[in-house]
């Protein structure tokens, strides 16, 4: 899978985006300064699609919001990769949101490190669990 972010891949659908947040079968956990939200998602072509929140109240300007979702995608784009594969050969599509969560604009390093954790512990929540019989 070449390290691409397509437009597939970007998570757009409105019916999906509500039931994420609408809570239900979305799960989500906090590696400051990201909160990761995920689902299964059955209707989407992709395996995994994704989505970058930045909120207004943190930060006034667009170019700033739009300077922090730049560098998360970046960093997704770049390091998706062990959990697109986990995903593909499971069959199980998955969408999720990355929410920016501080107040201060961050470096590549920071967010870079602290997404490469997020796609780990979804990896680690998304591998098939192996049967635990005693011997």
């Amino acid at each position: 899978m070449p390290f691409t972010l397509r437009k597939p891949e970007r998570l757009s659908k409105k019916k999906i985006i509500e039931k994420m947040f609408q809570g239900g079968e979305s799960r989500s956990f906090t590696i400051f300064p990201l909160r990761i939200v995920f689902m299964p998602a059955p209707e989407q072509e992709v395996p995994l699609s994704m989505m970058v929140s930045v909120s207004k109240r943190h930060f006034k300007r667009a170019v700033k919001r739009n300077r922090v979702k730049r560098l998360v995608r970046e960093a997704w784009r770049l390091q998706k990769q062990p959990l697109a594969h986990l995903l593909a050969a499971q069959q199980k599509p998955l969408a999720v949101v990355l929410i920016y969560l501080a107040d201060e604009l961050p470096t590549y390093a920071t967010i870079e490190q602290r997404v490469q954790t997020a796609i780990l512990r979804l990896c680690e929540f998304h591998k098939p669990k192996e049967d635990e019989t005693p011997a």
